[in-house]
This record gives C-alpha cells, structure tokens and sequence, in this order.
C-alpha cells in the first residue's frame, strides 16, 4: 500500500510538468491574435476567482465574514489594478486580520 503513494505523487509530476511542458513544445511562434492574448491574460484571474469564491461560500460562520472581507479587499485591489500576487496577498491578509478580531470579539 506504501508503494501506491509514489505511484500517485509521480503520475501527479508527470501530468503537471506534461502540462507546463507541452505548450512550449508545440507552440513555438508567437502569439499574434488580439483576442487570444487577451483572453491567456485574464486566465490567472479567473482562476484565482474559481478557486477562492468557492471557498468563500463553503466556510464557517465566522470565516465566511472574514472570506466576504478577503473578496472585498481583493475586488479593490485588483480595481486598482494590482498584479495577481499582490491581490493574493492582500485577500490573504485581510481574512486573516479579520479572523483575528472575530476570535477577540466572539
């Protein structure tokens, strides 16, 4: 049973590095569409928003107040046109504030 970990942890690096790899490989030209650029711009965003709406949603009491406070941050954050990590990072640290005076308030 032991083995059959390593097995998944190597299919999980194959398919990542494959992943990473393959659009190196196959699309050597540069990307000369309009509409193409822009749409790979927006992707990490969209990403971002996929994985953490959910979780807003999905937790606690207290931490759906400090997920909504995260989202508040990061949707003014990125108004004022911040990079990617910088949203993060402000949405991060903005739920964590958050959780912390709840914890003192509750």
């Amino acid at each position: 049973m032991n083995h059959s970990i390593y097995m998944y942890i190597f299919v999980m690096a194959a398919v990542t590095y494959l992943i990473r790899m393959l659009p190196l490989v196959l699309f050597k030209k540069e990307i000369t569409s309009p509409f193409l650029k822009s749409f790979l711009y927006y992707v990490p965003y969209a990403c971002l928003a996929a994985m953490t709406f959910p979780a807003i949603l999905t937790a606690p009491s207290s931490g759906m107040i400090a997920g909504a406070a995260g989202l508040i941050a990061a949707l003014i954050a990125a108004y004022w046109e911040r990079s990617l990590l910088t949203v993060a990072l402000i949405a991060c640290g903005a739920v964590f504030i958050v959780e912390r005076i709840l914890e003192y308030i509750i």
